[in-house]
Formats: structure tokens, C-alpha cells, sequence
């Protein structure tokens, strides 16, 4: 019985009595590195495996299925949707899921265990059936991944969301990145096996950082127990010393300002969930008649689906996924049959229009500092004549090549533009409904919640996309897939310049001004 115990303590984090001992290393375990480490990884397996496939798919389902050659494209493009389709589905359960548990951990590990079957099925299936299944499968565990991951990170991140969904850009171009070469050049040397052997090592290291982590909110059992019972402050309440040690100059006034404002800023969640928590029971003691669970969701599903902001960033979305995975179903094909390419080749390329991820966190510090709506719109507009000009790209030269891989790596800094922004968005949009009536969302938040919607939003792009243009391709050709992309992108920036949101404000503005003023009053002595 001791053994269960313990065992739901660790999955589930909630502490199992008074008397449990802290985890081995738990300042490591919880750090804010190792947290968004965690959490990138995560998403880099996910993205991984996802694109590790892509230029194989193409050459796999000839040999591995037995897929006649005029029938590629189409059932490469619904292999493409199934993933997305799963995606969409799986990710408000997700959301709503992880709002409602004690820990995000639980959640992740189910994602492992649905990524692992995934792997398997796509491994060693040889009919179609069996590799729908797989990528289903694969979807569910994004969606999981991808909502809970996205959730953790603003638990984690604070004031600094942009910066951290610009992380996971990161992460998405690293995978997209090196998956589609690793993946080309390894079915050329070695066969369709060797391909998951990678993925499996990759999806290997993953479990055991998921394993090894331990958010924030289940460290703070012990760290406010320890804090609370001795006032010198220990290695375990110093979780985020790197964001609390005060400068060396300060007087007694500022210091004991500093203090403070370094115990709000490791502490922000926790004291905001304990006055959201004492409100709702002060309301609870006025009023015989407490709202039910599933009216409190309805509420919160109501208030974000009637923000024109919210419903603006998931239109951007949903637009970006659509153009990125489109390129995804078409890319590797139209090199094959433009440039008479192999796989390696193919991949090779992919390298141009994902390479330009690595300006994301850049990209997020602006949306952090200027708010979404600029960031946003620049990429969505700068995408336009990229992609009507990629139409011009028809002929097997030199020229042509370099204007193909030219294109790519502008429309990769365009697509960076346009997703990291929106990505913060749902943070953004949440903290302002939160600020304007507090304690509507509840206790736990709805962080889950809005990036399931975030996650729901690029899936059904990443559905449409794929679909969109390989029927397109093969029924008109590249060049009118590529201008009725550009369309698509136009149809994006509208709503954006119009009812994105603006400057965001956080608190540390108003400690600042505080401590200001605070200053200007002080004594000359």
C-alpha cells in the first residue's frame, strides 16, 4: 500500500501527508531550466517524429503498402490530415484536463504512452489502416504535449510568455529542421526501419526528463512549509534565485521593497489562486446558491469565445498551420517531379524555410514588449508576394533553385513572425478577462483551456492545408496553390491590423512605478 502511495504522489504530485519527504534535488527538479528544457523537448519529440516521416512518406508507401504511384499524393496529404484531425479533437480534452488536475505531469505521461504506440504502429505497419491508426494516435499525444506543454510554460514564464512560446519555436524549427534530412538520408542509406530507431532514442530521452521534472505549484508543498517555518531561506526556497537577488546597493527602504516584490514574483500564481479561492468562498458563504462545475466551464468557454482578440489569434492560426503544413504535403513532391530530387535532396531544402525559427525568441520578446498585433501582422503581410512569387519557381535550373530556396527562407522568417505573437496572444487576451473581472475563471485558471483552443486553431489549419494543396496541386497545378496560399495569408493580416490586441501590460510595470515613487518621497538623510 505504501508502494501505490507513493506511486500517485509521484504521478500525480499532490503530496501524500505532512510528514512526506521533500524529492531528491527538488531546486533542481524544479528550476525554471529545467522546466522549459522539459517542456521543449517535449515539443521538439513531437515536432520530431512528426517531420521525421515527411520525406519518407512519399518513397515508404510505394514499397512498405503497395500504393499505386498516381495515388501518392492523396493519401500522403490524408496521412498528413489524420495527424491534425486527432489533433483537433484530443486537444480541448486535454485543455480542460489539465485545468481541473493537481498536476500537468499525469497528462504528459499520457501523451508518452500514446506517442510510444504511435511509433510502434507506424514502425512496423504495413497496410494503411495500421499507419491511420498511427497517426491518430500521434496526434492525440500532440494535442496533450502541445496544451499541457503550452500551459506549463506560462506557469513557469510569468512575465516573459512571449520569450517562452518564442522557446518553442525553437524547438519547432529544430525539429523541422534536422527531422526532414535526418529522415531523408537515413531511409536512402539504411531502409524504412532505421528511421524509428532515431525516434525511438529521441522518444527514450523524453521520458525521462518527463520523469525527472517536477513543476513549480508541487515543489511549493515543501518550499511554504520550509519557508514558513524558518526565516532563513534554504536552497529549496530559492527555486528562482537567479530572478530574486537583490542588487547590493540598496538601503534598508529599497531592500525591504526588493524582499517583497522577490517573494511575489516566485510566488505569483499561488497568491493569486489563494485570493481567487478566498473570494469564491466569501461569495460562497453570501450566496446558498454556488454555480456548478459545469456552468463555471460554460462561463469560461463563453467569455473567451466572445473576446474578438482570442477569436483573432486563433483565425492567425488557424491560417499560418494551414499554409506551413500545406508546404509540408507538397514540398518534398513537387522536388521530386520539378527537380527529379531524392528524398535526401528534399530534405535538405526543408532546411531554408524552417531555419529562420531561431529569430522566435526574438520575435517573442517584441510581442512581450509591443504586444502581438505589429509582430503578427508584418509576418502575415511579408508572406503575401512570398507566395504568389513561389508560382514562378517551374523550371530545372540553377536560377530557379536559388530563387526556391531564397523564397523559403524569407517565407520562414515571415511564418516566425506570424505564429510566435499569436501563440502569446492566448496569454495576453486571458490576463486582461482575468484583470477586468477577477476570479471569473476560477481557481486553477483556464490556461489549459485557451491553448487546447490555441492547439484546436492549428490543427484544423493543419487539416485544411494539407488537403487544400494537394488536390490544388494535382488538379491546377503548383503555381495556383502557391497565389491561393498568398490569399489565404492576406485573409489573416485583415483581422489582425483590426482587433489584435496592443501593448501588454504586466505588473513588474507598476512595481517599478511603485518603487519610483517610493524613492522620490524617501528622506535625504
Amino acid at each position: 500500500m505504501g508502494f501505490l502511495s507513493s506511486t500517485k504522489q509521484f504521478l500525480s504530485g499532490t503530496r501524500k501527508d505532512s510528514k512526506s519527504k521533500p524529492p531528491f534535488l527538488l531546486s533542481v527538479r524544479s528550476s525554471t531550466t529545467l522546466i522549459v528544457l522539459t517542456v521543449n523537448l517535449a515539443i521538439f519529440t513531437d515536432i520530431f517524429f512528426y517531420a521525421l516521416v515527411i520525406p519518407v512518406i512519399p518513397f515508404s508507401l510505394t514499397v512498405q503498402v503497395g500504393i499505386e504511384e498516381d495515388q501518392v499524393q492523396n493519401w500522403t496529404s490524408i496521412l498528413l490530415a489524420c495527424y491534425s484531425v486527432a489533433l483537433f479533437v484530443g486537444s480541448p480534452l486535454a485543455g480542460l484536463y489539465a485545468d481541473h488536475t493537481s498536476s500537468r505531469r499525469w497528462p504528459l505521461l499520457i501523451g508518452l504512452v500514446a506517442l510510444a504506440a504511435s511509433t510502434l504502429l507506424l514502425c512496423f505497419g504495413n497496410s494503411i489502416g495500421l499507419l491511420v491508426l498511427g497517426r491518430l494516435l500521434q496526434g492525440f499525444s500532440a494535442a496533450i504535449v502541445w496544451t499541457v506543454g503550452c500551459a506549463l510554460l506560462v506557469d513557469t514564464m510569468d512575465n516573459a510568455v512571449g520569450v517562452a512560446m518564442g522557446y518553442l519555436g525553437i524547438s519547432m524549427s529544430v525539429g523541422l529542421l534536422i527531422a526532414p534530412a535526418i529522415g531523408g538520408a537515413v531511409y536512402s542509406a539504411a531502409g524504412y526501419y532505421a528511421v524509428y530507431y532515431i525516434a525511438f532514442g529521441v522518444v527514450v530521452v523524453d521520458i525521462l526528463l518527463r520523469l525527472f521534472m517536477i513543476e513549480k505549484k508541487v515543489a511549493r508543498q515543501w518550499v511554504d512549509e520550509d519557508y514558513t517555518s524558518r526565516p532563513s531561506a534554504t536552497e529549496a526556497d530559492r527555486i528562482d534565485v537567479e530572478r530574486a537577488s537583490p542588487p547590493s546597493v540598496l538601503s534598508s527602504e529599497d531592500q525591504e521593497i526588493f524582499t517583497q516584490r522577490s517573494r511575489e514574483i516566485n510566488q505569483p500564481q499561488q497568491d493569486s489562486r489563494e485570493e481567487k479561492r478566498n473570494e469564491t468562498e466569501t461569495i460562497a458563504g453570501q450566496n446558498p446558491i454556488v454555480p456548478t462545475v459545469h456552468t463555471s466551464l460554460k462561463r469560461c468557454i463563453k467569455t473567451l469565445l466572445k473576446s474578438p482578440r482570442l477569436l483573432t489569434a486563433l483565425w492567425g492560426l488557424f491560417v499560418e498551420a494551414g499554409i506551413m503544413m500545406g508546404f509540408d504535403a507538397t514540398l518534398a513532391l513537387f522536388l521530386q517531379r520539378t527537380f527529379a530530387w531524392d528524398s535526401t535532396a528534399a530534405g535538405i531544402l526543408f532546411l531554408a524555410l524552417f531555419l529562420p525559427g531561431f529569430l522566435s525568441p526574438l520575435v517573442g520578446w517584441l510581442a512581450d514588449r509591443y504586444g502581438a498585433k505589429w509582430p503578427s501582422f508584418f509576418g502575415f503581410c511579408l508572406a503575401v508576394p512570398l507566395l504568389v512569387c513561389l508560382r514562378f519557381v517551374n523550371e530545372n535550373n540553377i536560377q530557379h533553385k536559388i530563387l526556391l530556396g531564397f523564397l523559403l527562407a524569407m517565407l520562414g522568417i515571415a511564418l516566425a513572425f506570424a505564429n510566435v505573437p499569436l501563440m502569446a496572444e492566448i496569454t495576453y487576451v486571458i490576463e486582461a478577462k482575468a484583470a477586468e473581472e477577477p476570479g471569473i475563471f476560477g481557481e486553477k485558471g483556464v490556461y489549459g483551456l485557451g491553448y487546447g483552443l490555441f492547439t484546436m486553431a492549428f490543427a484544423l489549419g493543419g487539416t485544411i492545408g494539407p488537403l487544400w494543396a494537394g488536390y490544388v496541386v494535382d488538379s491546377a497545378g503548383w503555381g495556383t496553390m502557391t497565389w491561393s496560399f498568398g490569399l489565404w495569408s492576406a485573409s489573416g493580416a485583415v483581422p489582425i491590423c483590426i482587433w489584435l490586441g496592443g501593448q501588454v501590460k504586466r505588473p513588474d510595470d507598476a512595481f517599478s512605478g511603485e518603487h519610483a515613487a517610493t524613492n522620490q518621497t524617501m528622506p535625504v538623510e
